[in-house]
């Protein structure tokens, strides 16, 4: 399978990963991942349950993605699934 690559400043060459899910499970809404995004790849969704109200993320624009995987990297519960593009 060939993937969209890259090639870094030294020449050697990178494949990035895509955002491909959030585990809305395991997501505490901490927005971590929707600081240090500046893509606007994420979205905070909100879900009523009885009293309580839970924010998590959500994945609004993946289009938006440059597949540098900072949002992964900042959460601490791990909740990010990752992909390359085949061509």
């Amino acid at each position: 399978m060939a993937y969209i690559t890259g090639l870094r400043r030294d020449k050697t060459e990178w494949t990035p990963e895509f955002i491909k899910s959030i585990d809305d499970e395991t997501c505490i809404g901490c927005g971590r991942c929707f600081k240090v995004c500046v893509h606007d790849v994420l979205a905070y969704e909100e879900l009523d349950e009885d009293d309580s109200a839970k924010m998590f993320m959500k994945v609004a624009n993946p289009g938006n993605c440059i597949g540098c995987q900072a949002c992964g990297r900042t959460c601490s519960k791990k909740c990010f699934t990752f992909e390359p593009v085949v061509l």
